[in-house]
């Protein structure tokens, strides 16, 4: 399970015990910096990328939603036009006068 980190920063891993200063000690954290960088680098492309399908996805429900609406429109000119044509008509069946009854125990 994550912890919740506040959204405002992304905070740097830290390391348990310190090291001891030296060239070497330095050229790690330059390799965890440069790693880091990189991670948040791809991280970002993938954002963007998805952001890009978003977008796209949104474009294609307004174009349907606008279809549909004009269609819709049409219905209601045909409609209009021709009232003789009812809009629903409720679908009903008559119910037989005997009925067959099944008991079940379990």
């Amino acid at each position: 399970m994550r912890r919740n980190i506040a959204k405002g920063s992304i905070r740097p891993k830290i390391s348990t015990m310190p090291r001891q200063k030296s060239e070497a000690a330095a050229f790690l954290d330059i390799y965890k910096l440069v790693i880091e960088k990189k991670r948040l680098q791809e991280e970002l492309q993938s954002i963007d990328e998805r952001r890009l399908q978003i977008v796209q996805r949104l474009g294609v429900l307004d174009q349907q939603v606008g279809t549909l609406e004009g269609t819709v429109q049409q219905m209601r000119a045909a409609e209009a036009a021709d009232p003789a044509i009812p809009a629903h008509v409720p679908y009903s069946q008559p119910l037989p006068d005997n009925y067959d009854t099944l008991f079940l125990d379990y």
